[in-house]
């Protein structure tokens, strides 16, 4: 195994150890991918994390065939399906956080209640229809909600987030979370504002600066 290789499934391992942690999700229901030569690396289905080995994570190619010692998540659809349609990702992150996934529970977006919605790329996140765990269906349901997104709900099921790193991706499913936990208090005290979509997109293109720069 490739050093490159090696520190990826480590990678893998230690954002569902910080999922757990974080309050993210619980137990193993949650999955993680990352892309790897000419197909990704994602976890096994059912492994607890605490004794996850590198050598346990799945390698499996663009036509969906494993290698490895063990089963893909039953979820491996959906990380193929948005690793291969969506050059500019190359990690997702699937988790059932309780906030999250109580607005997923409900079949609705995340409206423009705070300007960190725009860490998702768009004015909402979407929730994407429900179809069963495991399913092409599903994952094309969850495709088309993230259409120009890096992040969505899944109905009655989680959420999703992706980014051009693991630890990206790990970070915008805390958002995710941190939104909807937001969205929820705010629902409880009134009737929270939305942000018009220009404003949306002004933040947008602030976010296309923010942070330090790369060195030439």
């Amino acid at each position: 195994m490739q050093d490159a290789e090696r520190t990826i499934r480590l990678q893998i391992i230690q954002a569902c150890l910080d999922m757990d942690r974080r309050g993210l999700n619980q137990g193993t229901s949650g999955n993680v991918s990352a892309r790897w030569g000419d197909g990704l690396l994602v976890t096994p289905s059912g492994l607890a994390y605490e004794t996850m080995t590198p050598e346990e994570i799945v390698f499996l190619d663009m036509e969906g065939t494993p290698t490895g010692p063990h089963a893909p998540s039953s979820e491996w659809r959906f990380h193929r399906d948005i690793l291969r349609d969506r050059s500019d990702l190359n990690a997702v992150v699937h988790a059932h956080p309780t906030y999250a996934t109580a607005q997923a529970m409900l079949g609705e977006a995340i409206p423009a209640v705070h300007y960190m919605i725009a860490a998702a790329g768009g004015p909402t996140i979407r929730c994407a229809t429900y179809a069963t765990f495991g399913t092409e269906e599903l994952s094309q349901n969850a495709l088309a909600a993230l259409e120009g997104r890096t992040a969505c709900l899944l109905a009655n099921h989680g959420l999703i987030a992706c980014g051009p790193t693991v630890s990206r991706a790990l970070w915008l499913a805390e958002e995710v979370e941190t939104l909807s936990r937001q969205y929820a208090i705010a629902r409880q005290i009134g009737t929270p504002a939305i942000l018009p979509d220009d404003e949306i997109g002004r933040v947008l293109e602030k976010f296309a600066t923010y942070g330090p720069r790369a060195k030439a």
